[in-house]
């Protein structure tokens, strides 16, 4: 493996590392906020709903930082 891929596929990883992290956070805002939401998604499977309030909240949470910037 050379040099190039080593550092390439390390970007990757720490992009998917990145990513899953903000959805866990979000995930647990929402545990934590509107635990209605969440309830409402396991019991009917319906998983619109969860998606826009996790987009949601990781949309103010950047609307705050680069208000904060």
């Amino acid at each position: 493996m050379d040099r190039a891929s080593f550092r390439l596929s390390l970007s990757l990883v720490a992009v998917a590392g990145v990513a899953a992290a903000t959805l866990a956070a979000a995930t647990i805002w929402l545990l934590i906020t509107d635990p209605v939401i969440v309830s409402t998604t396991t019991t009917s499977g319906d998983v619109g709903p969860f998606v826009r309030a996790v987009g949601n909240v990781i949309l103010e949470a950047l609307r705050g930082l680069f208000n904060y910037l």
